[in-house]
Parts: C-alpha cells; structure tokens; sequence
C-alpha cells in the first residue's frame, strides 16, 4: 500500500471517530428493530400492499420473504435517466422469479443540467442534490423494505440517492446504472462550433444541429462529466456491479445486469449481509477519491464526496484530496482531459482496467466490502454475456488505446487532476487534468462580475480583449444556490485561443465538463459571507497559481486590511422556483463542507466535529 494511501485513510479515520461511531450505533440499532413490514399493523401492511398483484400480496403476507424498495429518479427530461421508465417493471419480474417482491417506494426529481445552463432552473441544480436526498429518506421511510435498489446516473441525482440512502444503511442498497448512449458527434468538434457561435461565426441552426448530433439518444451523455465520473465512483465504492456502468441501455447485457442487480439486493438481504453502512467505510470513501483523481473527473464530486461522507459520519476534507492527487498518477483521457468519449474509454478496457492498475500501484484499499463480495479485486472483472447467462471475466491486462489508457508506470501525468489553491483571496479548487501546463500560471488584472450574464455581454461588446482573470462572485450556496458556470467555457476558451493569459476565480461551480482554462472554483469564505472576492476592485492584480497552489490578489496588507466588503449588485432573483429555497440557500454549509444543507444538523446528531 503507498504509504500517502495509508497515511490520508488514517487521518480521515481519526477525524471521524466520534461522528462515525455515533453514525455506526445508529445502524446497528436500525438492524435489531423488527425489520420492514414485521413491524408495522396490520392496518399499515394493508395499505403498503393494496395495489401489488395477488401473487406479491402473497409473498409479502410471508414475514420472512424479501421485499426490495426501489428509488427512481426515472424522467424524460434526462436522456441517462429515461431507459429507467422500463426497469421497475424487470426488476420486479427478477424479484419473482427469484421468489422475492420489489416495489418502487418512491421518485425523486432529476434536473438536466444540460437543460438549464445558463438559465434560472440552474441556481436549484446544487439544492437538488438535497431534495433528492430528502426524497430518497421518505421514500424508504415507508419501513416496508428489507433492501433498496437505487436508480439513478446523473450530476447531483447519484450524490443525493447515496446522501439519504445512507441514513438507511442498515438495509443493504445497490445501484442500477442505465448506461451511456452510443457515440455521436465527438465532443472536440461540439466543442469548437460552440466556439464559433460564441464568436458569431456560426448560425444557431449549426449549433443546435451539432449539439444535437452530439446528445442524440436515451442513454448517459458521452463525455467525462459529472454522471460519468459518478458512474465510476460507484464502483470504486463497491455499490455498483463491477463493469455495470457503461454497457448500453437497450442491450441484452443490461437488462441482464439490472436482473442481477435485483437478485443481489435480495440476496444480500436473505443473508443478512451486505449493509451499506458496512460497505461505505472510509476505506470505501478514499477509494472513491483515488478514482476521481486518476480519471481527472469532474470537480462537483470535490463537494459531492464531502456530502456524501459526512451523511456516513466521515470528515473528509479538502487536504485529503489535494495529498491524494500529489501521488496518484493520471492514467486516464477522456474528454474534456482527451478526445476519446466513455464508450471509446470502455472498449479500450474501461474501468476493470482503472482498477487493475490502481491496486498494483498500492493506491487503492483492496480488503473492503462491496456488494458483489469481499475484496475490490472483483472489480478487476468484466460483464459478459455466454450462452445467454451472465458471467464475470477477467479485464483486459493490457490498454488496447495507450491514448486512452496508460499504465500507471508511464501515466498521462504523474499527479492527479485536483489541487487545493489558497491565498488571501481564500480556499478553492482547481481542476489541471484539462489545462496544459503552459496555462497553470497567469498573473493578470481582474474583472469583476457578479454573473455570467454580465461576463458575456462584456465579452461581446468586445471589452476583454486582453491579459485578464475574470472573477465572478456572489455565486455561492449562501447567495445563489451555487450555479454551474459553464457557459463561460467557450468565451474563456476563445480569449486564451487568442493568446491573452486568462483565468477564472469564482465562488460558483463550474460543468463536470470543466476545461482548458485555469479555473479556481468553489472559493471559500464566498463573497456572499465577506471573502476575499467581496473586497477585490476591479483592475486588482491577481495570481493564479495551479503549480505551487496559490490564488491571491498582489496587494499591501494594509490596504487590503482597510478595505470594505462589497454587496451584491442584483436584488436576490426570483422566480422559476427559487424562492421556494430560501431556507435550504440559508442553512448551507460553505463548499469545503459540501455546500450541504445538512452539515449542521449531522455534527448535531451524529456528533464530533466538523472542521
């Protein structure tokens, strides 16, 4: 094991004795408690059964049969997320045929960020992730379940299924990924038509034909963004089948991998193993992180995995990451890191491959538990389908695209794709996997915006043509729900392409698409709460530095000591919703502590601190 590996899940370990025990306690006092429907009256199990078939009403009269809960976060709006329409349906004739039950306990809403870039809608993406959590909790609170089954892909819907799942982790819980869509227009050539309209040279009618060719079909968008790093994330934490993620949502391998999915919940729950509280461990957890880092995945997980341990009582922190990434190698290219898409990534060997060689490096815990069995060497493993059953192969142990793929002696990069960033403007994170080296360094005047919306109207009136680090503020959890900024990518882009050193601070997030530009993102205390960003004036010199992990405006001390923290300049927006999450924007918890509607009221009940 690296001793880096040993070192971070000790830390993290200790960090979290007192709130992981209290969290553990918890569980395990769930688990001696009449389990599902044993419990409740006979008044109660008539109303959860009323609608099932005779057959199930049957079984589920029979206190010792398994009843699996599924949670779906099944839409149209999302292409990864509607093959779902169709899972409940296999899942509970699997569940039949194996002599157990499965009912969908409950939805959860699913947002489409690709929907809602750039417009109101976006400023709910972040608070989403915590409905979904709520939901999934009423969903399961029905105490009818003896395990769960998870449906769900996407940005915060993956996040959130887990956040409230794991206030049930007494019950085993495993997820069913629906998988991506077959490949389209690449992602580089989407890429450089949006530049082109950003630059006017390029219709609407281009754009909307190349972004069309591009998302195309039901299934899992193909480039490396949040839903797919997700995706990979789950299996590094064992709640995912191993190789599940990315086979395609209308073959026959998938429906097969879904029945299995099904049969293993209610095996586990047969035998009384596989909780999910015993398999997200900090063990789990680190795993997770390594993965995200090899793979230069999307920086929402840097909030995303905080959230998430926090709701299993662990305290991951930022500094976990940024040791992490010093030591573990990038090994992996996908776009926006590369040009190769998920499905090019999974035929030159995919994440059996990731695994294969992370654990010759030391670099991940091989002795957790998952719910294919101990040990993640079984995630080394591939899906197959032989004589119409469902079997597990060896991966590939040599990358058949070494542009794709590299061993972990000869990576793409000897560090990860995260660093902590700090300074007197705050704490942040930077993603470098995408920006060459070249560009990790910029010293420049900065620009003030306090939106998006205001950056691009300057950019168009032709007001930026220069050496510039744009800072848009007032774009944190506390003030706007924390939107993702990604429609500044090709305007930024088009700026560096000219040859201006250029770079992005902010406290908003950007896409899990993040790309070639230096961004310093999630900046901590954020300008709503009198950060460093509220007190910077415009033509302030700042340094942006990936290399050395600085981000800080050039200034006397003292005058940077005098100076005033700013105001918004816009009245708090309404409409679309957004009022409606007021509360959840005021109860939020800064992005170094996953912007987490519920950090508090966890370090209340679960105990210990949180730092």
């Amino acid at each position: 094991m690296h001793p880096v590996l040993f070192e971070v899940t000790e830390r993290l370990r200790q960090r979290s004795r007192v709130s992981r025990a209290a969290y553990l306690q918890q569980m395990a006092d769930a688990a001696e408690l009449p389990r599902g429907r044993r419990k409740l009256s006979c008044g109660n199990l008539a109303h959860g059964m009323a609608a099932c078939q005779s057959t199930d009403k049957d079984r589920l009269r029979m206190m010792d049969e398994v009843n699996v809960g599924m949670v779906t976060a099944y839409n149209d709006m999302l292409s990864a997320h509607q093959p779902y329409e169709r899972f409940p349906e296999q899942i509970r004739q699997a569940l039949r045929a194996f002599g157990a039950t499965g009912q969908v306990a409950g939805g959860v809403p699913a947002m489409c960020d690709g929907v809602t870039q750039g417009e109101p809608g976006m400023e709910l993406s972040l608070v989403s992730r915590d409905v979904i959590a709520m939901g999934t909790a009423v969903a399961l609170s029905h105490n009818m379940f003896d395990a769960a089954l998870c449906l769900g892909v996407c940005d915060k819907i993956v996040p959130g299924l887990l956040m409230g799942a794991l206030r049930f982790g007494h019950l085993p819980v495993v997820f069913v990924p629906a998988g991506p869509m077959p490949s389209g227009l690449p992602n580089s050539e989407k890429a450089a038509v949006r530049e082109r309209y950003a630059e006017g040279k390029a219709s609407r009618e281009e754009l909307l034909q190349a972004e069309s060719e591009s998302y195309h079909s039901a299934g899992t968008c193909t480039f490396y963004g949040t839903a797919n790093t997700n995706q990979i994330l789950l299996e590094a934490m064992g709640l995912q089948l191993p190789g599940a993620s990315f086979v395609h949502p209308d073959s026959p391998l998938r429906e097969a991998l879904t029945v299995h999915a099904a049969e293993q919940a209610a095996r586990l729950a047969r035998a009384g193993q596989g909780s999910m509280a015993s398999i997200l461990d900090e063990k789990a957890l680190i795993n997770a992180l390594v993965l995200l880092l090899a793979t230069g995945g999307s920086t929402n997980l840097t909030l995303h995995l905080v959230a998430i341990g926090q709701c299993a009582g662990l305290q991951l922190h930022w500094e976990d990451m940024d040791a992490l990434s010093r030591v573990v190698p990038g090994i992996a290219r996908m776009y926006p890191n590369g040009k190769a898409d998920i499905n090019q990534f999974q035929a030159a060997g995919g994440t059996a491959w990731l695994f294969r060689q992370l654990l010759e490096a030391g670099l991940l815990h091989e002795d957790v538990q998952t719910i294919a069995g101990p040990g993640l060497q079984r995630y080394t493993r591939e899906p197959v389908l032989l004589d119409n059953r469902l079997q597990w192969r060896e991966g590939p142990e040599q990358s058949l695209d070494d542009s794709i793929l590299r061993t972990w002696q000869k990576p793409f990069a000897a560090e990860g794709g995260l660093r902590l960033v700090s300074g007197n403007l705050g704490r942040g994170i930077i993603k470098v996997s995408a920006v060459a080296p070249e560009h990790r360094q910029v010293t420049a005047p900065c620009r003030l915006f306090d939106s998006q919306e205001a950056f691009v109207e300057a950019f168009k009136a032709g007001e930026l043509e220069q050496d510039l680090i744009a800072v848009v503020r007032f774009q944190g959890p506390a003030a706007n729900g924390m939107p993702e900024l990604h429609k500044l990518t090709p305007y930024l882009s088009l700026l560096q392409d000219r040859g201006f050193k250029v770079a992005l601070v902010t406290d908003g997030r950007m896409s899990g698409a993040s790309g070639k530009v230096p961004a310093v993102i999630h900046l901590c205390p954020e300008a709503a709460a009198g950060g460093g960003l509220a007190l910077l004036q415009e033509d302030d010199l700042l340094c942006v530095d990936a290399e050395t992990g600085v981000v800080r405006v050039l200034i006397d001390e003292a005058e940077w000591a005098g100076r005033t923290a700013a105001t918004h300049s816009q009245p708090v927006r309404r409409g679309w919703g957004r009022e409606l999450f007021g509360f959840m924007r005021a109860a939020a918890s800064p992005a170094e502590q996953g912007g987490s509607t519920f950090t508090a009221s966890l370090v209340m009940t679960d105990g210990g601190p949180c730092e």
